[in-house]
């Protein structure tokens, strides 16, 4: 079965775009609710973004749950992994964060988090996509759920990122931007790391309901590194604008990516002696990292691109640790799910307890070039990467990289786009080969 409105993180979409609209998440909110009231009474803690149909949105959920009979906690602008956390601590059945992510303002979404902070199981999303599409019953008057807004839902979570590094921690003579992309984080993340003795100065603050991501956060670091560099930081942390992926920047303004960031984390604790299991990376997850790790002997496994994914292959190994180079970190000796603040608070100590910078801590791993290139393809039906030609052609490539790069070949989940990717030790290699295959899957495939 596939499943007609859930994607691999919720639904999301195009603000006043079926299903991105206020009577579809009316709809949501009662089959939400239904599905979970199903096993008794139902309480469900709502939190958002900062883009402006938020309100709306929440607005109609909150009517869509109540209508369902379903107790209503109402927690306003929280980072997504504030809302896995809070849902867990108040004892919530579910929980619902309004957000898009590192998208722009005009798109929107829903994500939902179980009783235990994790993802919905794809059952539970099934049983929820059958009821959007059944005749909406609303529960008899005096069964109606109640709402309520909780007033201390930030300082709960901010006590929260502080409890994952030991109370003696302290970042005082450390200089840091932090970078909040207008979004979820710009009142809690600045708490958190002044509270723990760092010097902080932030941007990307100011929310308006229009300009979440809009020029920075960990999807634009532009306006970080010249911020870092222009004060004299030591570092930069930028977070999205739902504040579960995290980047950062050196003093000198230099990009570190999620896979410098997991190689930060795992080789501290690996040198500390703490390290249980490995490491769970994705497909796209630099072949540097896996290199890096290989020299000690540390366990690596990639699994598909998508945060669940990761957790998936985390929990089926009893590990701890993982992540996406787009900074989506997860350390689940600290929370349930990707956490931005959380793993940068991790990167910190680990910085501190080594006493390097972070470009020193990175210098330990050797990032190997790789060469992106998305091809449009006309679909015939059927999948074009099982193509016997395009196959072959993979091989080839493959054996004349050997032990040195690799090829992935993947479809985008959005669009009709075939994504080309090579990565090796050998910069010209690598671009040369990624054009020659590119250039193989437009002649059988390219759209016209």
């Amino acid at each position: 079965m596939e499943k007609r409105y859930f994607g691999t993180d919720g639904i999301r979409g195009l603000v006043g775009t079926h299903p991105i609209t206020p009577e579809f998440m009316l709809k949501l909110g009662w089959a939400a609710g239904t599905a979970f009231r199903n096993n008794g009474h139902c309480r469900v803690v709502i939190g958002k973004d900062t883009r402006i149909s938020g309100y709306m949105f929440e607005s109609a959920l909150e009517a869509g749950l109540s209508a369902a009979g379903a107790q209503v906690q109402l927690l306003g602008p929280m980072p997504t992994p504030a809302i896995a956390y809070l849902t867990r601590t108040f004892q919530a059945d579910a929980g619902i964060v309004i957000s898009a992510s590192h998208n722009p303002y005009y798109d929107n979404g829903i994500k939902f988090f179980s009783a235990e902070g994790t993802k919905l199981p794809d059952q539970l999303e099934f049983e929820i996509e059958r009821l959007v599409d059944a005749p909406m019953q609303v529960v008899e008057a005096s069964q109606l759920g109640k709402v309520a807004r909780q007033e201390d839902a930030s300082g709960r979570y901010i006590e929260f990122c502080k409890s994952s590094v030991p109370t003696s921690t302290s970042f005082k003579g450390l200089k840091i931007v932090l970078d909040c992309a207008h979004g979820a984080t710009y009142k809690v993340a600045p708490a958190v790391f002044r509270e723990l003795g760092a010097s902080v100065s932030v941007i990307g603050a100011t929310p308006d309901g229009l300009n979440i991501n809009d020029g920075v956060g960990s999807t634009h670091l532009a306006a970080l590194s010249r911020a870092v560099v222009e004060q004299g930081a030591d570092l930069g942390i930028a977070f999205d604008g739902d504040g579960d992926r995290v980047m950062m920047v050196d003093a000198a303004g230099n990009e570190v990516d999620g896979d410098q960031l997991l190689y930060i984390m795992t080789l501290d604790l690996y040198e500390r002696g703490v390290l249980e299991g490995g490491v769970a990376g994705t497909l796209m997850t630099n072949l540097g990292l896996e290199l890096a790790l290989r020299e000690r002997d540390i366990p690596f496994v990639r699994a598909k691109v998508g945060d669940r994914y990761v957790m998936a292959e985390l929990y089926k190994r009893g590990w701890y640790l993982g992540g996406e180079s787009s900074g989506h970190l997860v350390c689940l000796k600290h929370t349930t799910t990707g956490d931005g603040i959380i793993a940068a608070l991790q990167v910190l100590r680990a910085l501190r307890m080594s006493g390097k910078s972070l470009a020193e801590a990175c210098s330990g791993m050797n990032k190997c070039p790789q060469k992106l290139i998305n091809v449009r393809y006309q679909s015939n039906g059927g999948s074009p990467l099982d193509a016997p030609e395009l196959r072959e052609a993979v091989a080839a490539t493959e054996a004349r990289l050997a032990d040195t790069g690799r090829v992935l070949l993947r479809l985008s989940g959005t669009e009709p786009v075939i994504r080309v990717m090579v990565e090796g030790q050998n910069a010209a290699q690598v671009n040369q080969e990624a054009e020659a295959l590119a250039a193989v899957v437009r002649k059988m495939f390219a759209a016209d």
